[in-house]
């Protein structure tokens, strides 16, 4: 599987994970019209993103907002009622999609080699359809509060977590040298965050998705595989 049939696969585009945030916050939200919601809430959650990359998050006002996202502050406030409601959707529609996709996907494979080929491209692949987001959680993660600070940590013992644990099964049935799973899937992780961190120097080099994805395979294989 390469990028591009991920894409064909997986249909992730601004309309449909907005589409899926109004699904799950329509209780909430006051304005009913599901297209003109998606519609509005790709203007806001865009103009967050932009606003953050600027000066941070934190920093944004909702007035800043309002101007960005060329929207009344009467009709912000019809989507949500404060910064931390925002923030809220945008970070758990992020880790519910990474998640459920990720899940799938491994559940597709049954031995451990093509389990953790399935994880780390999945990863990848997911940060690149959702590269400003992934970017926009990692850096604003010191300044959320203490609950999505924890729910931000625990995202990312999951991802550890299902990492080591392919690692392990596969040591288990002796399809992988006898390492450590934890600390390889830690430094796995962290090549993996390296692509939606620091993608400006990646582009820079003409390096794609799947270039990079191959070699982050064969270099994990190259340490793991029992040859």
């Amino acid at each position: 599987m390469d990028y591009a049939d991920f894409q064909k696969k997986i249909n992730l585009s601004k309309y449909d994970l907005c589409r899926e945030v109004y699904r799950e916050n329509r209780n909430s939200i006051r304005v009913k019209k599901e297209y003109k919601v998606v519609k509005n809430l790709e203007r806001i959650f865009s103009a967050t993103l932009r606003i953050s990359n600027r000066k941070g998050f934190q920093a944004m006002s909702m007035r800043n907002l309002s101007r960005e996202a060329n929207m009344s502050m009467g009709a912000l406030y019809s989507y949500f009622a404060s910064k931390e409601e925002l923030l809220a959707m945008l970070q758990n529609q992020r880790r519910a999609v990474t998640k459920r996709i990720l899940d799938e996907r491994i559940a597709q494979e049954s031995e451990p080699a093509a389990r953790l080929r399935a994880a780390i491209r999945t990863h990848l692949y997911l940060s690149e359809v959702m590269q400003a987001w992934f970017y926009f959680s990692y850096m604003e993660a010191k300044n959320l509060s203490k609950k999505e600070q924890d729910l931000a940590v625990a995202s990312e013992l999951y991802t550890e977590k299902l990492l080591a644990d392919i690692l392990n099964q596969g040591q288990i049935q002796g399809a992988f040298e006898l390492r450590d799973p934890q600390l390889t899937a830690s430094v796995i992780k962290a090549m993996l965050q390296d692509w939606y961190l620091k993608r400006s120097k990646y582009a820079k080099r003409r390096v794609s998705v799947d270039q990079y994805a191959r070699f982050v395979l064969q270099f994990v294989e190259a340490f793991i595989l029992d040859h």
